[in-house]
Formats: C-alpha cells, sequence, structure tokens
C-alpha cells in the first residue's frame, strides 16, 4: 500500500512538473510573438504627400527613408509628391525598415534646359528631375574645354521636348608608346633617349652579370611590349 501511494504522488508530482513546463513554453512563445509585433508596423499610404511629410510620419513609425533620385512623369500627381512607395501601402514592416518612395516630376516639361557647361552627372540629374529622357550622349575629345563636361545639346534650351541628347568632352586622347625591349643595350644611352621624350628613367641597381659589360641593361620595367605613356617611370637594371 505504502509503494501504491509513493507511486501515486510521483505521477502527480510528474504531471505537475510537465504541466508548469508547458505553461512556461506557451507564456514564452506568446511573449516573444507580442514582442515581435510590438516591432512590426502598419505601412500607411504616402501617395500625394510631400517628402517632408512622409518624413515625419516615417520617423513617427520608426521606418529609416530613402528618397529616390529618380522623378517620374504623372499627370495626377503633381510635382515633388509621392508617386510610388516600398513597401506597399497596407503591408506589415518591421520598424527600422528602409520605406522608399519615388516623387512625381508632374506633367512633361514644357522647356528643356540649358545644359552646356554641366558636368555629364549634373546634365542627367536635371533631365531627371525634370522629367525628360536622355536620349543620346555622343563624345569627343578636345582640350578647349574640361574632360566630361556637355559642351553642346539638342534640343537648345528654351524649346520645347520631352527627350534631350547630349554631346559630353572626354579630353584629349594621350598619346601612347609601346615599351621597347632594352635588354642587352647601354643603360645610360638608353635611359637618356627616353628622358628625352618625357618619361621618367631611373637606373635602380647595379648587378655582377659574369660575361656581361658594365652599363648594360639586364632588366627593366616595364617589360617589352607594354603600353606606356610620357611621363610614367621606368626603371633599369644594369650590369657592372
Amino acid at each position: 500500500m505504502a509503494l501504491k501511494t509513493r507511486v501515486w504522488s510521483a505521477g502527480k508530482l510528474l504531471l505537475l512538473g510537465s504541466a508548469l513546463v508547458a505553461t512556461y513554453v506557451v507564456f514564452a512563445a506568446a511573449a516573444m510573438r507580442v514582442a515581435l509585433r510590438a516591432r512590426e508596423v502598419q505601412v500607411p499610404d504616402f501617395t500625394n504627400r510631400t517628402a517632408n511629410e512622409v518624413s515625419g510620419m516615417a520617423a513617427n513609425l520608426g521606418l529609416t527613408l530613402k528618397v529616390d533620385d529618380t522623378r517620374r512623369l504623372d499627370a495626377k500627381i503633381g510635382a515633388g509628391r509621392v508617386l510610388a512607395q516600398d513597401p506597399a501601402p497596407g503591408s506589415i514592416a518591421r520598424r527600422q525598415r528602409t520605406l522608399r518612395i519615388w516623387l512625381s516630376a508632374g506633367q512633361r516639361a514644357s522647356t528643356v534646359p540649358g545644359l552646356v557647361g554641366e558636368t555629364e552627372r549634373t546634365a542627367q540629374m536635371r533631365l531627371a528631375q525634370d522629367g525628360l529622357t536622355l536620349n543620346d550622349v555622343a563624345e569627343i575629345r578636345s582640350q578647349t574645354s574640361m574632360p566630361d563636361v556637355v559642351v553642346a545639346q539638342t534640343p537648345p534650351p528654351k524649346t520645347a521636348g520631352a527627350s534631350v541628347a547630349l554631346l559630353v568632352n572626354r579630353g584629349e586622347r594621350g598619346a601612347s608608346y609601346v615599351m621597347p625591349d632594352l635588354i642587352g643595350v647601354n643603360g645610360d644611352r638608353a635611359a637618356g633617349i627616353l628622358r628625352d621624350r618625357g618619361f621618367r628613367v631611373a637606373v635602380v641597381g647595379s648587378t655582377p652579370y659574369p660575361g656581361v659589360a658594365a652599363g648594360i641593361v639586364i632588366r627593366q620595367s616595364p617589360q617589352a611590349g607594354f603600353q606606356i605613356a610620357p611621363g610614367e617611370p621606368i626603371s633599369l637594371e644594369v650590369s657592372r
């Protein structure tokens, strides 16, 4: 009888312990779910709001705002107002997530801005802000203007148009040469000829080399056949 009582008592303790563990697991899961939901927000519809309005609303929701540089044409949404967003309205997002918005450029710009003298990057940004399309970029190489600067445009400024073509100066292409094979020639003579052509030449070392007269090039950098431009360094190692 005593044994039966002890077994029954042990069973009750085991059942009670299992119930306590199950209760802990349920409460822990519920608490975790509540904590995760507390870090989630429902994304509102920001359409037709200004970037400043969205910035304040996003901050209150714990979202990080990013305004895309590209503006899109739209006949219904005014210029500078939200045209599209990611995440989509009504979706659930974690706090600290990036909210990306695209602003409207309004209706198609009526006139083309003056872009001559602007850098290519600045010209592209202005076209995007005005809702115009960059149709083509042609290139010239000239010393008359700075590199990567717009030197002409079509159509000209203050005319109607939906797309623009640019002519950009890439700068004059520098002359280049093929590095000759100098192994076996007199180092001082070779260095003099190369310096006269605008290269920076240095004899970097002198190494005994059996069977080779003193002052003869035994190593060179760059090696023969490489492209090299005036002003680039050349090193020669000669025998002694």
